[in-house]
């Protein structure tokens, strides 16, 4: 199995604190639904994205001018698209050049909600517009847009929770909590949000710890969800998670929950227990997320984050992402970034899987990424090092790597392909 490993002081000890999740971590918006509502307060997207550091997920879109660059420096690749565009008949081959119609495609992208200024829903697609004012078209891929979204919780203080599914959205506009701001001629803070999201330390079988916010089973987020299971009894037990200390891996189809009273459960036969849950997530603002399936997992640990909180103030615009490229053969190139043939901005991620672990890490906060045999090394700007396997043909780490383009400031744009690639070294 390949792994993910998160080389990070996790080993310290951990001033358990009182938590204080400040208003200004969760997201807030105003939105407008489609029969003309207006709704305002904190927002529950999809279940599982609360805070601004949580990732919009979906599939981006190769604009048609990207990939004929990628064709015209490509050799390899242009052969292929040729033989892609022809039939063969007896004693006649037909060949046609690319039709400007074709269908673009589609890469696994993500953002988080801070960099993002408003969501409109257009079906199974949704446009993005960022905090820079650039617009991002995102097609579903999971639940986070599209028909298998699994709603939009607005907590509105004139009419308390509101639940909403994506055909009643026309429009989501995200902003700072209003504490202590002047709207609408009047003095107004807007209520305090009514859970807390959860947050601790997952172990898996390599000895990796991954410490961040928790959405369990990629759905329960907050300490007012419960954790359904079969006791040993045969009876249905559902638990709050503000009650649990610990969850730890039983056997294939369970798990041992500790509670905060010390008394101990083991849970089986749902999907949020045992090989059918989905998946647990660890959100890090410090470099991305992961999320860990049930074969990988050991034990999670839930207590309180002792980091300052990331408001809604700490990200920026964002920017192009520039860096020197070299390849194997110690050839350099040196300019604008575009990873994969998609990514070119510091709010964009890399995608990675490896075993039983996925790894979205947020570009800006890259320092390096280099070839290590089958495997890449990612250096953090905070000098945190992750090796991932790219074995099993990972994503933006992997040989399913469309390329790393580079744009110099007075030249041809040139491409240095995946297998060459010895080394990429950002600059802030």
């Amino acid at each position: 199995m390949g792994t993910i490993t998160g080389v990070a002081a996790l080993g310290v000890l951990l001033t358990l604190a009182p938590q204080t999740e400040p208003g200004s971590e969760r997201i807030y918006g105003r939105v407008l639904t489609v029969s003309g509502e207006e709704l305002e307060g904190f927002l529950r997207w999809d279940r599982n994205e609360t805070l601004w550091v949580d990732l919009l997920d979906g599939r981006a879109f190769i604009p048609h001018d990207h990939a004929l660059q990628a064709e015209a420096l490509d050799e390899e690749l242009r052969r292929r698209r040729a033989l892609e565009r022809s039939v063969g008949l007896p004693g006649l081959r037909i060949t046609w050049d690319e039709d400007d119609d074709a269908p673009l495609e589609a890469t696994a992208a993500a953002v988080r909600f801070g960099y993002v200024r408003s969501i409109e829903p257009r079906d199974r697609r949704a446009l993005v517009t960022l905090e820079s004012g650039a617009q991002v078209e995102l097609a579903a891929s999971s639940s986070d847009l599209g028909r298998s979204f699994r709603g939009l919780v607005v907590e509105d203080a004139a009419r308390d929770d509101v639940e909403l599914e994506w055909e009643d959205i026309l429009r989501v506009d995200l902003m700072p909590a209003p504490f202590g701001q002047l709207r609408d001629g009047q003095l107004r803070a807007a209520p305090s949000p009514t859970s807390r999201r959860l947050h601790g330390t997952l172990r898996t079988r390599d000895g990796s710890e991954w410490r961040g916010w928790v959405a369990w089973s990629l759905d329960e987020s907050l300490t007012s969800d419960e954790l359904n299971g079969e006791g040993l009894d045969g009876e249905m037990m559902d638990v709050s998670f503000g009650d649990v200390a610990r969850i730890a891996r039983e056997s294939r189809r369970s798990a041992r929950v500790r509670l905060r009273s010390g008394e101990e459960l083991v849970l089986e036969d749902t999907n949020d227990v045992g090989s059918d849950i989905p998946g647990i997530e660890i959100t890090d603002p410090s470099f991305g997320r992961v999320v860990v399936e049930w074969d990988a997992f050991v034990s999670l640990d839930f207590h309180p984050r002792t980091e300052p909180p990331v408001e809604r103030a700490g990200f920026d615009a964002g920017s192009s992402l520039r860096g020197i490229v070299v390849a194997q053969d110690d050839r350099s190139e040196s300019g604008l970034i575009r990873w994969d043939n998609d990514e070119e901005h510091t709010w964009e991620t890399l995608e990675a899987r490896s075993g039983d672990v996925d790894v979205t890490i947020e570009l800006g906060l890259v320092r390096s990424i280099e070839r290590v045999g089958a495997s890449s090394r990612v250096t953090l700007r905070d000098g945190r090092v992750f090796e991932v396997d790219g074995t099993d043909d990972s994503g933006d780490l992997g040989e399913a790597n469309r390329g790393i383009f580079v744009t110099p400031e007075d030249g041809a744009t040139t491409l240095i392909r995946w297998r060459d690639l010895k080394s990429a070294t950002f600059v802030p």
